[in-house]
């Protein structure tokens, strides 16, 4: 994970995933929109599943359960609305 970029109430980061990687569900009270560059997975949102491939991009609302798998090595750039604080370097 990389921070590009943050505001006052948003942040910008850069995702690199390996092939087969799991992330966990999980839920925070940020909002989250993604954009996946490169790649493959399935993502999990709420109830819905979904492959996702270059060029797709998502939303998860705050307080909303969520995870991936990891189908391809990816790249996913993701802003976090408020900022993580704890992304910041």
């Amino acid at each position: 994970m990389k921070t590009l970029v943050h505001g006052e109430r948003t942040l910008m980061t850069e995702f690199r995933l390996k092939k087969g990687s799991i992330l966990p569900s999980h839920e925070h009270f940020h909002e989250q929109t993604g954009y996946l560059v490169s790649g493959r997975m399935v993502l999990s949102i709420g109830n819905a599943t979904y492959e996702v491939t270059s060029g797709d991009s998502w939303n998860i609302p705050g307080g909303v359960s969520h995870y991936a798998e990891v189908l391809e090595d990816s790249v996913a750039i993701e802003v976090f609305s408020p900022r993580r604080d704890e992304y910041i370097q």
